[in-house]
């Protein structure tokens, strides 16, 4: 309800000392007119004529052209006061009379923009308590972050998750936190985005973050399934006002890529709509040291929106949805030799293969948030997710070189709904609460020609033969949390909950997991946190493959082993302890350590020519580190640093044995080895200054080298990639707000290997980038 104006409190008391007839109804007439500051009228604005007290005693409402009347009121001097939607309320004095009518005019001030504002952000707040963080480590990315990036907006989301500390980089836009095969979950707006078939495409565009916050360690019961990392977004709105932005950016690699968004909001209305087309010759880690691949054009396309509506202040139904559809040339690497005979054929060149790969995923959500403006916030959301993976096969060259030409097609369809709510029970407890459920259903349609072979895989016949392999299989998931916050003292809160979660896919598991975190401010500038969390994994489901291995026997793609025991969730033990300093305003210091205990610790790799990976479990495994961090600010110099040390180990295969040689199998299982990803040194680093129109900015990366060799027992040298940037920022009367920016990747040129194509569950080499210029234009308006 809208609060009396101070213009109208004043009316009422200056009528108050107005001697005036109060009495029965008489035939006194009030009329006037109601517009905006332009002097248009506005239509609907109700109108009320309070006495004194304050008490209505007459109510109309404007016509088409901001007219009202109205009668039969007793002679004297009153408030007339105006409320119209998306107007701050006026009023003015009118003294009637019977024999001559009293004629107001009053104007109105817009303040839609600023009621949407002042509803979105005690929404918006509303929605971050329902996302709590206590025990656990952060690190936050701000829009502000982002743009002053060397590529800014244009940067792939997974390389900006590279800044953040323990964040290990891999091929095919893999990340690995903490010592973990991805496993990580994406949450917009707080909704959780399923994931899609994990390809080499980033389905989610970085220009949409207007704050975005990766959360580690030990969770609060809210977080589950996937837990090295929470990748928590807030993206932009149209709540501030009105706006957008047109962005070319290209150079090296024939890359061009054009984005835009728009923004705004009508009334209780607001709307955000992103979306991006390019192409590159560089959309896959070019498989040799060569500064250009060969056969690696790539074209993507990715569009998202957040559509808002305020039902009224403390409620809001929001939709958000996404699209990205990405094309991919497989890189060849030239001069391999052939292994296989085909006839018709006596050889074949190795950099003319044909192999290419599609990727589509769409998701939509739609959530009812709300607030009672103090103790109570919920969300409820329904979500759906598509996501599709093709794999085309160079029907000749995979058969010379592979023995194999498997055309892939893996599809999965997610729908499901997730419930959050926060209930401040007093000044020392807040209690969460929330559900969440998921079916997928799942595709696999694999075309595979492939050769008879004897017992040992030798070749029989060069007349290859097809196999049809599919399947499809329908999965849920099933959560439940609660956790209470509890502020011991002004310096001392405790976060302890219980989370329940079962699974119904290829196995059917459950498990009961509790979870603390505490913070203590030991001063105003140290700040200790710890945690302890158990955790249950299911494996990822869009992966797991119903195919039948014995289909395969005698032919060119059977297996030395035959054992598919299925795979089961990870079950693990999680404890985390670290520190924030703050040295004065400029300083802050960060030191974090982590300790894992897994049974049937997941994994992923890739057995197959298609590049999706497939999941395994090791019986046992173990993972832990530390990490330091540090940041500066001051004036118009920012600058960070970050540094994590890390050990990853499995012991024992003890599911989807058939991907993998017999004698590493044997080795795995008596010895304790290093899961591939595994990096024991990472480290991040970044600067910006500013200089009157102009910002110098860099970041860079730094790895002692994931590991190589048989059973993961080797490892790549140590590597390093800087990156620089220059932005000019102009403001000017005929050309408005731009920025122009030159970026260079890679600047020392340090080539250096990712993957050498050995190791568990690797399937080719990769290099990092080369030397590479960029340059691109950003237009808002």
């Amino acid at each position: 309800m809208k609060k009396r104006t101070l213009a109208a409190q004043a009316a009422i008391v200056f009528c108050a000392a107005v001697p005036s007839a109060w009495g029965a109804q008489g035939n006194a007439i009030v009329t006037g007119t109601v517009s905006d500051p332009a002097g248009h009228p506005i239509t609907h604005a109700t109108v009320q004529i309070q006495d004194p007290s304050g008490a209505s005693i007459g109510t109309s409402s404007t016509d088409a052209s901001g007219h009202f009347s109205i009668d039969g009121i007793a002679p004297g001097t009153y408030a007339i006061v105006v409320t119209a939607a998306g107007f701050a309320s006026g009023s003015r004095i009118a003294t009637a009379q019977s024999d001559t009518p009293a004629s107001v005019s009053v104007q109105l001030q817009e303040s839609a923009t600023l009621d949407v504002q002042i509803s979105a952000q005690r929404l918006n707040a509303a929605r971050n308590g329902l996302l709590p963080e206590t025990g656990s480590s952060v690190y936050r990315f701000t829009q502000a972050d982002i743009a002053t990036m060397p590529a800014g907006a244009n940067t792939p989301l997974n390389q900006v998750l590279l800044q953040a500390p323990g964040v290990a980089n891999d091929s095919y836009g893999q990340l690995h936190v903490r010592g973990e095969h991805a496993n990580l979950q994406y949450r917009i707006n707080g909704i959780i985005i399923p994931e899609p078939i994990s390809g080499f495409g980033q389905s989610l565009d970085t220009r949409i973050i207007d704050q975005m916050n990766l959360l580690t360690g030990a969770l609060p019961a809210q977080y589950g399934y996937r837990t090295a990392g929470i990748v928590d977004i807030r993206t932009k709105s149209g709540d501030a006002g009105n706006g957008g932005s047109i962005d070319v950016f290209g150079g090296s690699h024939q890359t061009v890529k054009t984005s835009a968004d728009v923004f705004g909001n009508e009334g209780p209305f607001s709307y955000y709509l992103s979306g991006s087309l390019g192409m590159n010759n560089l959309g896959i880690e070019n498989p040799t040291a060569s500064a250009n691949a060969i056969h690696d054009h790539t074209r993507e396309g990715n569009a998202f929106g957040y559509l808002s509506y305020l039902i009224n202040p403390l409620t809001r139904v929001s939709l958000l949805f996404g699209a990205t559809s990405n094309q991919f040339e497989i890189p060849n690497t030239p001069g391999l030799t052939p292994n296989f005979a085909l006839a018709g054929h006596s050889t074949f060149d190795s950099s003319q293969l044909n192999e290419t790969q599609s990727e589509l995923n769409n998701f939509a959500a739609l959530a009812l948030q709300g607030t009672n403006g103090g103790a109570l916030d919920y969300q409820v959301a329904f979500f759906t997710r598509y996501s599709r993976i093709k794999f085309n096969p160079d029907p000749i060259g995979d058969l010379m070189f592979n023995g194999v030409a498997s055309e892939d097609f893996h599809s999965n369809t997610a729908d499901g709904v997730q419930v959050d709510t926060t209930w401040r029970v007093s000044d020392t407890h807040t209690v969460r609460a929330g559900v969440f459920f998921q079916q997928e259903h799942a595709v696999f349609d694999n075309s595979v020609t492939v050769f008879p072979a004897d017992a040992d895989g030798n070749q029989l016949s060069d007349v290859p033969f097809n196999i049809q392999d599919n399947s499809s299989k329908t999965g849920y998931l099933y959560s439940l949390y609660a956790q209470d916050e509890w502020k011991l003292t002004e310096r001392l809160t405790l976060n302890y909950g219980l989370r329940y979660d079962r699974m119904d896919e290829y196995t059917s598991a459950s498990q009961l997991s509790p979870r603390v975190g505490l913070v203590y401010t030991l001063t105003p500038s140290t700040t200790l946190h710890a945690g302890y969390a158990r955790y249950f994994t299911p494996p990822p489901f869009e992966l797991v493959s119903g195919s039948t291995i014995s289909k395969f026997n005698g032919t060119t793609n059977q297996s030395s082993v035959t054992q598919n025991d299925p795979v089961q969730p990870e079950r693990s033990h999680y404890f985390d302890l670290g520190v924030t300093q703050k040295l004065g305003s400029t300083v802050t210091l960060g030191l974090d350590a982590y300790y894992k205990k897994s049974t049937d610790l997941l994994d992923e790799g890739q057995f197959g020519s298609a590049l999706i990976y497939t999941p395994f479990n090791y019986q046992y495994g173990k993972t832990y580190g530390v990490e330091f961090t540090a940041s500066y600010k001051q004036d118009n110099l920012s600058a960070y640093l970050n540094v994590a040390y890390s050990r990853a180990q499995g012991k024992n295969i003890n599911s989807a044995q058939f991907n993998f040689d017999a004698d590493e199998l044997a080795f795995i299982s008596n010895h304790w080895v290093f899961l591939d990803h595994d990096q024991r040194v990472t480290a991040s680093f970044g600067a910006a200054y500013d200089f009157h129109q102009t910002t110098f900015t860099l970041d860079g990366i730094v790895g002692s080298g994931l590991r190589s060799g048989f059973a993961n027992t080797d490892r790549l040298p140590v590597y390093a990639q800087f990156n620089l940037g220059v932005i000019q920022h102009f403001n000017e009367p005929m050309i408005g707000k731009l920025d122009a920016r030159l970026v260079v990747i890679n600047a020392f040129n340090r080539v250096y290997e990712l993957r050498d194509g050995s190791g568990i569950g690797v399937g080719a080499p990769q290099y990092g980038p080369h030397f590479a210029v960029y340059a691109g234009v950003t237009k808002y308006f």
